[in-house]
């Protein structure tokens, strides 16, 4: 009798942690600072530009290009992270993983009316105090406080 090979369901990889980058996009009005938001593709709730890590590029340069896709947003990308939040990312097929994500700030300059994902989210400016609470996550919603008092001060 020959013994069954044991092929790991997708469910055995819930425990595997990814992580992603992101961008917090922002600029200085004379309101003050705000906070440019995108909704996610399927459950259309506010969360900042985010996505796996690219080959070849530094953290802070992956969370640049995830605003340019996501959110047509242009601009300096700072190279420390500014810190960070965990979330449970869904896949269509039907699983989980843990994801860690480490945010850079990104002090937008230039918004491009057409983009790669602009058919499939919507996006917005919000006020630093909206975009807190716009956010599901409660570690990005502190981030995002934090970062508008370290702008403000």
């Amino acid at each position: 009798m020959k013994a069954e090979l044991a092929i790991p369901r997708l469910s055995a990889v819930k425990k595997v942690t990814g992580i992603q980058y992101a961008a917090l996009p922002y600029r200085i009005v004379a309101g003050g600072a705000q906070i440019l938001l995108i909704t996610s593709r399927r459950t259309r709730r506010w969360i900042v530009p985010k996505g796996w890590p690219i080959e070849g590029l530094r953290p802070h340069d992956c969370a640049g290009v995830e605003a340019l896709e996501e959110a047509g947003a242009c601009g300096e990308v700072g190279e420390s992270c500014i810190g960070s939040y965990r979330y449970v990312k869904h896949s269509k097929r039907g699983f989980s993983v843990p994801c860690s994500v480490e945010v850079y700030a990104l002090r937008v300059t230039q918004l491009r009316r057409i983009w790669a994902e602009k058919h499939e989210r919507d996006r917005r400016w919000h006020s630093i105090e909206e975009a807190a609470a716009a956010v599901e996550e409660p570690m990005l919603r502190l981030l995002i406080l934090r970062f508008g008092e370290q702008l403000c001060k």
